[in-house]
């Protein structure tokens, strides 16, 4: 049964600012796993793979053997797997940054310029089911970006997997899988090489690894449980209540909230998941231990209550909330917007930011791949136009060295 509380109530509290914590033991379980890998590379990683993955063959699945198991896939799904590919390159085009040039003076030109990363590894999970659409969202944009180079690690990669890896673009495919993963692609080993950025999600030990290497290879950002905000007054609440159960079915510590100024409705939200709970198995017990239906005075305590949060899914059919874009990785717009759905099938990213990360960024994008690089030009009006502003800052600062550089380009 969902719980119902006020949003004062000391529990609606604690669920909404709950954290996720740092284990202390599994960071020294995953510190070991990534030092023996970047020390003992293809031993370790082999080791580990054998160990926790089940590999039994090589490391590598050569692309012969990804196009003759992509064969074995459904037409459906291959067709599916199209579709939503269509749909991530479309959007992805749009979101490239724009080189430019900018003459800012006489004389001073200022230029961007927009390079691809020269190669990136996607992580892809490996739990109870194969995660396809994982592989689209972060193998597609990087290429749309114009990454070289693409490569990708599961743990166990199933046929599915295999035929999105095709559909994506990816150049290698790796069977690992955890933190022992994560360390090959950012130390590199003899078979896997070292990228320059890591993406996409993973469980605990994958988010402690990613963490780790951070220092030494950029990350999209560490991801905590999913999580889901509903807002609504009025929608009706058994597709509430089927969101909520879809989002609590990832992970036993996903969150899920539906935020209300009406009772009733977070009664009758409540009484439609515990009629439809009993078939959806793990989901009950996650919406049991993280999910609440929260009731609010009002919209102003309801965007209050988001901003809290920062969840990485809104949904709402109210489009008041949209103008005012409270904290959040994306968000859903109308009673038709299922997030089972528009996750998927829009072409928008669903590798999104997760346990308040959401109010300092937005999801995985395009510009996630690239690095943008200034080159900036002066000729002699130039350096005569800026350059006595530049000096009289320079002295300012103490720094009599820039203004005798500058000073020796005037005479």
């Amino acid at each position: 049964m969902l719980r119902i509380l006020n949003a004062t109530d000391s529990r609606a509290r604690a669920l909404v600012d709950r954290r996720a914590m740092r284990d202390p033991g599994l960071v020294r379980q995953v510190t070991a796993i990534v030092r023996a890998v970047e020390r003992d590379r293809d031993r370790a990683l082999l080791r580990y793979a054998r160990r926790l993955d089940g590999l039994d063959g090589p490391l590598e699945i050569s692309r012969d053997q990804m196009e003759q198991a992509a064969g074995t896939v459904p037409q459906d799904v291959r067709r599916a797997m199209a579709t939503c590919a269509r749909h991530i390159r479309r959007v992805a085009r749009a979101q490239r940054p724009r080189s430019s040039i900018v003459r800012v003076a006489p004389g001073v030109t200022v230029e961007q310029r927009v390079v691809p990363l020269g190669r990136v590894g996607c992580y892809v999970p490996g739990g109870r089911y194969p995660l396809p659409s994982t592989l689209l969202m972060t193998a597609i944009p990087a290429r749309m970006a114009g990454v070289g180079e693409v490569i990708a690690v599961c743990p166990r990669p199933d046929a599915v997997i295999m035929a999105a890896a095709i559909e994506a673009g990816v150049t290698r495919l790796f069977q690992a899988g955890g933190a022992h993963a994560i360390a090959a692609m950012a130390y590199g080993t003899e078979t896997v090489p070292p990228v320059d950025k890591i993406v996409g999600p993973g469980n605990r030990y994958v988010t402690a690894a990613k963490a780790l290497v951070a220092a030494d290879c950029p990350i999209d950002f560490e991801a905590g449980p999913t999580e889901l905000v509903w807002i609504s007054d009025h929608a009706r609440p058994d597709w509430i209540a089927l969101d909520l159960i879809a989002q609590a079915e990832h992970d036993p510590d996903a969150r899920a909230f539906f935020v209300t100024t009406s009772r009733p409705l977070a009664q009758a939200v409540a009484r439609a998941i515990a009629s439809l709970a009993p078939a959806t198995g793990p989901a009950a017990a996650a919406l049991a231990r993280n999910g609440a239906a929260i009731v609010v005075s009002t919209l102003d305590q309801a965007i209050d209550l988001v901003n809290r949060i920062a969840p990485e899914h809104l949904a709402t059919d109210d489009d008041t909330i949209v103008q005012r874009m409270p904290a959040a990785g994306t968000v859903f717009v109308g009673r038709f917007a299922a997030p089972a759905a528009v996750d998927y099938v829009t072409g928008s990213n669903h590798v999104l930011p997760t346990a308040g990360a959401a109010r300092v960024r937005g999801g995985l994008s395009v510009a996630d791949f690239v690095r943008t690089v200034s080159v900036q030009r002066l000729s002699r009006a130039g350096i005569r136009e800026v350059g006595p502003a530049a000096m009289a800052m320079a002295r300012v600062e103490g720094l009599a060295g820039h203004a005798a550089s500058i000073a020796a380009r005037l005479t």
